[in-house]
């Protein structure tokens, strides 16, 4: 089929709604980094996994490359077109039903393109818990979320997405479908398929449905802002906490002092919450599914212990969820004050939770000193995931400092997690960014496994041409 004549039957099928045309389609060219800006052939917003799948099928005939999109919210340009205008961006936002809540199973059945905050919502309307968290669930969606196995601020209690969902619904490059939206929990008959696409960004295939795990909902939640005596201490503060408050543990974010006075300096309204020179931080939350006192008798035990044992050297416990939200305010917001600087050469690594110390440690020693780059430095360190961000030196020009150093310092933050038996990315995927490092860095054989499962299910390479693989 000629390629022109497919578009004008895409264009059909998806109707003139589903067709963004003019300067509508900005925003879907543009990654959320703005790292990269992509053209496209056409940009489509079908309205049913049905059209979806009659358009792959058109795609899969023509040898049409697509560019699967949920909210791009993404950092690695993953759900960004090339510069070539010769790709079919597809657009989830229009599947945004939650088509089934089932509160006996305590499972949700939602279309790829939920926003994340809308399937949290619609769990706790059911008095549930949908546990996925991070700072752009106002917009990013579920199919992304699936597609990049986000991590978020809860990993440490329930997992990351993959490990919250029952089942997939998803769309093979030639237009067929494959529902596996049964919800069960025990389903022992081959194969686990809806793994090989969780985590894939969209190269595999497009999610379009999914079930998803719900907990419930807690009645307890204590929030503690902690002074720490080094990454050490928060370390073994981490394993004291989850053994006195018999694994309760919700989150346990490590905040540096450098990132901290980012916040302060250029957030408003921000305030640190304890006097002090301290360097280093922990936002510790635990959370309970019953009312009552024993949770903040946890917390505060945690804190008796942290300061007798020398891991706490000082501290906060939320008494209020407005001092609760200011907590996390000042966690959340550290990547908008990176940007007041002039943006970070950001980084997304992972050690084992041992690990992070000796990281911590090693880790300025190995970037090029000509940098003179100065750390931000936070993350997840209750499941070993460190944000380690690098920012430009005052007098300098960010963007040109930046492309000066960016690829140096990358190799170094990376190689050493790597080293250490880490990850490059621990929750943001590869996209097109890390595309070098996944080759250098990658286990040959995992590699060539990988792009045989993609030959098998892709054979035409039309999916998310340019992406990971």
């Amino acid at each position: 089929m000629e390629k022109a004549a497919a578009f004008e039957r895409i264009r059909d099928i998806v109707g003139p709604s589903g067709v963004v045309a003019g300067a509508d389609q900005q925003k879907y060219l543009v990654d959320e980094r703005r790292l990269y800006q992509g053209e496209a052939a056409m940009i489509v917003r079908p309205a049913s996994v049905a059209d979806i799948a009659r358009v792959m099928a058109v795609c899969h005939e023509a040898r049409i490359g697509v560019v699967p999109q949920g909210g791009n919210t993404g950092y690695c340009g993953g759900a960004t077109p090339s510069s070539a205008s010769n790709q079919l961006l597809l657009s989830l936002e229009r599947l945004n039903r939650v088509r089934e809540l089932d509160p006996v199973g305590f499972t949700m059945t939602v279309d790829a393109g939920v926003i994340l905050s809308n399937a949290q919502e619609a769990a706790a309307e059911a008095g549930l818990l949908f546990p996925l968290s991070m700072g752009s669930e106002g917009s990013c969606q579920i199919g992304g979320n699936l597609s990049t196995n986000a991590g978020g601020l809860a990993v440490l209690r329930y997992g990351t997405a993959r490990e919250l969902v029952l089942g997939l619904e998803v769309v093979l490059p030639d237009g067929r479908i494959i529902d596996g939206l049964s919800g069960l929990r025990k389903d022992n008959t081959g194969l686990e398929l809806k793994s090989l696409f969780m985590g894939a960004e969209g190269t595999l295939g497009i999610i379009t449905g999914a079930v998803l795990k719900l907990f419930p909902a807690p009645q307890s939640v204590e929030t503690a802002w902690l002074a720490v005596e080094s990454p050490q201490a928060a370390c073994e503060l981490l394993g004291l906490a989850r053994q006195v408050s018999g694994d309760a543990v919700t989150s346990f974010e490590y905040i540096s002092r450098n990132s901290l006075d980012l916040v302060l300096a250029h957030i408003d309204g921000a305030e640190d919450p304890l006097s002090g020179d301290s360097q280093h931080f922990v936002l510790m939350e635990l959370s309970g599914a019953a009312a009552g006192a024993a949770l903040r008798d946890a917390v505060e035990q945690v804190f008796s212990d942290g300061m007798e044992a020398g891991l706490i050297s000082d501290g906060v416990l939320a008494e209020s969820g407005q001092q609760r939200s200011a907590l996390w305010r000042l966690r959340e917001s550290i990547p908008e004050a990176e940007k007041h600087t002039g943006g970070a050469v950001k980084h997304d690594v992972s050690v084992r939770i041992s690990k992070i110390p000796l990281y911590m440690q090693q880790a300025p020693g190995e970037l090029p000193s000509e940098a003179a780059a100065h750390l931000s430095v936070y993350g997840h360190i209750g499941d070993g995931n460190l944000h380690y961000n690098l920012i430009a030196p005052e007098g300098c020009v960010a963007a040109e400092w930046r492309t000066q150093w960016g690829a140096s310092l990358s190799h170094a933050v990376h190689a050493l997690a790597v080293r250490m038996g880490g990850s490059f990315s621990a929750e943001h995927g590869v996209g097109q960014l890390k595309r070098a490092d996944l080759a250098e860095f990658k286990d040959p054989d995992a590699l060539s496994m990988m792009r045989s499962i993609k030959a098998v299910l892709d054979p035409h390479s039309i999916m998310n041409p340019g992406k990971v693989l």
